[in-house]
């Protein structure tokens, strides 16, 4: 966490934008370090709230924007081609299942790329479905920027009002990311394994 501090105080508002567009990328950084510490930061250097706020949302759409065009690499064609051969069979998957997936993000994508950016890890790694799905970009830059502007005026005015305590700020939010990370892990565990329990009868049923 130390570098992290250091890096922000040399670089400012570029530090506090690039640390959070290598967070969107590589989750394990710490945004509500970034954040909070960028609060605190404007209490004794000449940064101020607002822009601490705007350079870490410009650093988050970008990061964002990197993890969308993964998931355009990774395209729905190329997965349904895949879970039409030997993965399909090992994971129980066919590719219909990439087109129902596809469907629902159409739907509801928007809202899930904006609900998500107040969820830690899944802020991140949303962007990845939102391009495989081919989103659009113009759509998808506006939810995620929505969402992420909201999450950083939130914890950089926190980091602010606690001054030297902002660490408190950051450890109370890794608090409720490792509380999130384990309800996530629980959740798809349990809905891999009421998926393939389904996806087995059927199959015993046809035979």
């Amino acid at each position: 966490m130390d570098w992290i501090v250091t890096l922000m105080d040399q670089f400012g508002y570029a530090g506090v934008g690039l640390l959070i567009a290598v967070e969107n990328i590589f989750p394990p950084i710490p945004s509500e370090v970034v954040l909070a510490f960028g609060g605190f930061m404007t209490t004794y250097s000449s940064l101020g709230v607002w822009g601490v706020v705007l350079a870490a949302t410009a650093g988050s759409v970008a990061g964002a924007l990197v993890l969308y065009w993964v998931g355009r690499m990774l395209n729905a064609e190329r997965l349904e081609k895949w879970l039409g051969g030997k993965l399909g069979r090992i994971l129980h998957l066919r590719p219909d299942d990439v087109e129902k997936a596809r469907v629902w993000f159409e739907k509801r994508g928007g809202k899930a790329v904006f609900l998500c950016r107040f969820i830690p890890i899944v802020r991140s790694l949303i962007s990845v479905p939102a391009g495989m799905t081919r989103m659009n970009v113009s759509k998808f830059l506006a939810f995620s920027a929505a969402g992420t502007f909201l999450w950083n005026l939130v914890l950089v005015n926190l980091g602010a009002f606690m001054g030297a305590s902002w660490e408190k700020i950051a450890d109370a939010v890794g608090a409720y990311a490792g509380a999130v990370a384990a309800v996530i892990a629980a959740a798809l565990l349990a809905a891999g394994f009421l998926f393939y329990k389904k996806r087995l009868a059927k199959k015993k049923g046809t035979v």
